[in-house]
């Protein structure tokens, strides 16, 4: 049985991570202040990762997935905790590119802040420079819109509502803006193919090969209930993250690595109705925003 350390564990990628890997056969320890409810037969480690003492001395872990390392001290402070590991995967982030370079972004491409991501970006790419210095062989995985059960981040879910409240939808202008996602099993199934295949390749950008534009997704949402939304077009000069879940920023990852070791992954359709029938159980875990309230008060 393999021995995974998951930091992290309660919320959304991580608390599914945890999850996964216990319904995998792996031996699971999370790393996290126990501030929440852990997923089931996960081995906590209840500490905050900046004080960690030596609560994980004389541990061997096989692999550490580090899914919430923001910034180069979350990793300083992991790393120097530990004993012994044989794999390091990082979930990093496409915020490490700025808005200006070519498209679709290979991971060779320049890092650098985003306008849109700012300090976000600028703090993971320090994380992913203090990793490599500590542990070269490290993978580094860096994926676009995450998705699927446990999002706690109010973006399919907002729209999830909308379809189950019949409301129209507010659509910057036309909707042909495009989205790049990744359904939250596939990040975890892809790094099970890591950790058991070792590929040659240590950065991976991560994600569907096809994006999509933000009208057909809006339709696809709406769809796992069975409906089909009504647009009203909003003008660009009305900013658009006071009414839709995303920012008015299209960018589009290059993931041909990823293809040569994890070549399918889960359709949008799929995904978007597994993360549907979860939200319709645990709507009260995702963190809203009044997005309706500034439809209603500015737009209507």
């Amino acid at each position: 049985m393999k021995k995974i350390l998951i930091t992290g564990g309660t919320t959304f990628v991580s608390k599914y991570a945890a999850k996964y890997f216990v319904e995998h056969g792996y031996d699971v320890y999370v790393v996290n202040r126990n501030s929440k409810p852990q997923v089931k037969g996960v081995t906590l480690i209840e500490s905050d990762r900046h004080n960690l003492g030596d609560k994980l001395k004389n541990l061997h872990f096989d692999v550490v997935a580090d899914i919430t390392a923001y910034d180069a001290q979350d990793i300083i402070d992991l790393h120097n905790s530990m004993d012994s590991f044989d794999h390091y995967i990082m979930i990093s982030s496409s915020a490490v590119y700025p808005e200006y370079g070519v498209q679709p972004f290979p991971e060779d491409s320049e890092r650098a802040v985003n306008k849109f991501w700012g300090k976000y970006g600028t703090d993971k790419i320090e994380a992913e420079n203090a990793l490599l210095e500590r542990v070269p062989d490290a993978y580094i995985l860096r994926p676009p819109y995450l998705y699927g059960s446990m999002d706690n981040v109010y973006r399919e879910a907002f729209v999830f509502d909308c379809a189950m409240a019949d409301r129209k939808f507010y659509l910057p202008e036309a909707g042909e803006m495009k989205l790049q996602f990744f359904h939250v099993e596939d990040l975890c199934r892809l790094m099970e193919v890591i950790i058991t295949k070792c590929p040659t390749d240590h950065i991976l950008n991560v994600g569907n090969e096809k994006s999509i534009s933000i009208r057909d997704w809006v339709i696809k949402c709406y769809a796992c209930f069975d409906k089909v939304p009504e647009f009203v077009s909003v003008p660009e000069t009305v900013e658009q993250r006071n009414y839709f879940s995303f920012y008015n920023y299209e960018y589009c990852l290059d993931v041909t690595r990823q293809k040569k070791i994890y070549p399918e992954t889960m359709s949008m359709d799929a995904g978007l109705q597994e993360a549907a029938n979860w939200y319709i159980e645990h709507e009260g875990e995702v963190n809203k925003k009044p997005y309706w309230e500034y439809i209603d008060t500015n737009l209507v």
